[in-house]
């Protein structure tokens, strides 16, 4: 079985715990007490890790808000990936898939120069586009399948010939791809009845879910709905409604004490129910 599936069960068990902190962290949003240091989003990246260590299974670093600020981005990218506890797993959410060739420089980026733990990727170009990623048989990979976002009525669930959404047929692939338990599938909180289903029709596979916060969907749903028969196998992603609290702070400890309070109050609802 994959080693960062193995980790992060076990780290799921552990901590009864299957929340994932998103790092999207938009210099225009971090507060202001960060924006005169020498580096505002790696410093304001390892006061939120600070915060949340204690109750996070899984960090997910959203690579757009790095790679919009070029070098300097992509140097609190690597800086940031160095400190994320490493008992948790560490998703580039990244979104990525080409020609084979081109996917297999992205996997050599993200799973090797930058040593993640899993990535997300798109499915629209077929297997031979993700195959780079599945190679990897220790690591995980996210494949777009149910996203949490309007727009997904566009494409993911529009019906085919055979009567079934394009989503249904992206799950089955995934089923086939899979080596050593390293595939995942995105689904979003935001689709609770249909993400039982999906459960349900894809037991075996990993999930990241997410919606929680901001775009309105349900922490309860989602560990319920998303979780395996073990209670595990699924990790579920909060950016916004975490990282940026309400008010002013006028101290980094101030701000590390607003996420922690919210970190461990979503901590404590999944505890009642793992």
């Amino acid at each position: 079985m994959s080693s960062a599936r193995n980790k992060t069960n076990d780290r799921i068990a552990a901590l009864k715990s299957m929340l994932c902190v998103g790092l999207d962290s938009d210099p225009s949003k971090i507060p202001t007490l960060f924006r005169s240091m020498d580096r505002p989003v790696l410093e304001f990246n390892r006061a939120v890790i600070r915060a949340t260590r204690d109750h996070a299974a899984a960090y997910k670093v959203n690579t757009a808000f790095y790679e919009s600020r070029g070098m300097s981005g992509m140097r609190d990218l690597g800086d940031t990936l160095e400190s994320l506890p490493p008992e948790c797993l560490s998703i580039a959410d990244a979104k990525r898939a080409d020609i084979g060739n081109t996917s297999r420089q992205y996997a050599k980026a993200f799973f090797e120069s930058w040593p993640f733990d899993s990535i997300t990727v798109a499915p629209y170009m077929g297997f031979d586009s993700l195959e780079p990623f599945f190679e990897y048989d220790d690591k995980l990979v996210f494949v777009l399948c149910l996203t949490s976002n309007p727009g997904s009525k566009d494409f993911e669930e529009q019906l085919l010939k055979d009567g079934r959404p394009l989503y249904r047929t992206v799950l089955d692939r995934v089923l086939q791809w899979q080596r050593n338990g390293n595939a995942g599938i995105v689904v979003g909180a935001t689709k609770p009845g249909l993400l039982e289903e999906i459960r349900r029709d894809a037991p075996d596979l990993f999930f990241l879910i997410p919606g929680v916060g901001a775009q309105g969907g349900s922490m309860h749903d989602a560990v319920t709905q998303g979780a395996d028969a073990t209670r595990r196998s699924a990790v579920v992603n909060v950016s916004r409604a975490l990282i940026f609290p309400e008010g002013e702070f006028r101290s980094v400890g101030e701000f590390e004490a607003a996420v922690g309070r919210e970190a461990r109050n979503m901590h404590d609802g999944m505890k009642g129910i793992l």
